[in-house]
């Protein structure tokens, strides 16, 4: 079987698996409505079943999408860090983008802003996340290399995770600091469609960015002064890398938390199937973030559906011991 057609079938098979985790979080909930009835519902409402329509419309759908749009944004821009950074350990949270994303939010919710305006929870998360894009390149300089991209994201990181403390320390009341922890485990419940509305602009615009440092990836694989002699820019290969994370995962943080350990998981499963070409795992990352995010949002319901168990603890749950054995491969290759 040739290379091509191992990576058709692999696209092929993790578009099936999306489609049917996809298809399982609009049918299964602790509402027990039979498939015939949700289908029903879900494509041509009726008189006599509002209270199923709102269900399926309202609550379900929107959830689904977040589903799929936050685990592609999260796969898929882990895989471009990866490679761009040629870091195996490189994630969306490696560069800031992540925490500052939390750090807006965590004001929002600290000055009240969120509970006088709905939308300004997910708006001041995006803000953090392009103003930390901003500070990063501020401190990298315009010809700094991936490992100083690396060190200011962590400056940044750091910097973030520090005020988030601070709002904790400082909080008004315990309720405040309750709604902002609980916020930061990272969520899809209670999301409607205008989340959805919200996110998707940026997500699709960070996603083509992030598609568009594909060929630029593949050279890197060369090294740095390889891949200047092939032509490739390396300053716009940072910024589409960069600006596309931060503009996939601002969105992702904004409307459903902080969602750890996907963006690394994912493309390290994916990478000894599809190759030693870059490109190539970014479409593949994208469908295996989702279908993670799908199947752990899943397991979400299924496990404690009345504790209220929140989407970051689970992926967190699967992750951290994967990234436990990375770190260890990782050191006995080095020795």
């Amino acid at each position: 079987m040739t290379e091509d057609r191992r990576f058709a079938l692999l696209l092929t098979g993790l578009s099936l698996v999306t489609l049917g985790l996809f298809a399982a979080s609009l049918l299964i909930g602790p509402a027990g409505l039979r498939i015939g009835e949700s289908l029903n519902a879900l494509l041509f409402g009726g008189a006599g079943h509002e209270a199923t329509v709102l269900v399926m419309r309202e609550i379900r759908l929107p959830r689904a999408i977040l589903g799929l749009m936050v685990g592609a944004s999260l796969g898929l821009s882990g895989a471009v860090l990866q490679g761009y950074l040629r870091n195996p350990l490189a994630e969306p949270g490696l560069i800031g983008i992540s925490g500052s994303a939390s750090l807006g939010a965590v004001l929002a919710i600290y000055t009240g802003m969120a509970a006088a305006l709905p939308l300004a929870l997910p708006l001041m998360a995006l803000a953090g996340a392009l103003l930390a894009v901003l500070v990063v390149f501020a401190i990298a300089g315009r010809r700094g290399g991936s490992l100083t991209v690396i060190l200011a994201g962590i400056a940044v990181s750091s910097l973030a995770g520090a005020l988030v403390s601070l709002a904790l320390n400082l909080s008004p009341n315990p309720f405040a600091a309750l709604e902002i922890v609980f916020w930061m485990l990272g969520s899809l419940a209670d999301r409607s469609m205008q989340h959805v509305g919200l996110a998707a602009p940026f997500m699709l615009v960070g996603w083509l960015l992030l598609a568009g440092a594909g060929r630029g990836l593949d050279a890197l694989t060369l090294g740095e002064d390889a891949a200047a002699a092939l032509g490739v820019r390396l300053g716009r290969v940072r910024l589409l890398a960069v600006v596309g994370t931060a503009l996939a995962v601002g969105a992702a943080t904004a409307v459903a938390g902080a969602i750890g350990f996907v963006g690394l998981v994912v493309p390290h499963l994916l990478r000894p199937l599809v190759g030693a070409q870059p490109s190539r795992l970014l479409p593949a990352s994208a469908l295996g973030g989702a279908a993670l995010l799908l199947a752990s949002d899943l397991a979400v319901r299924l496990i404690a559906p009345d504790r209220d168990l929140k989407l970051g603890v689970v992926t967190a749950l699967v992750g951290a011991p994967f990234f436990v054995w990375l770190v260890l491969k990782t050191r006995r290759e080095t020795l």
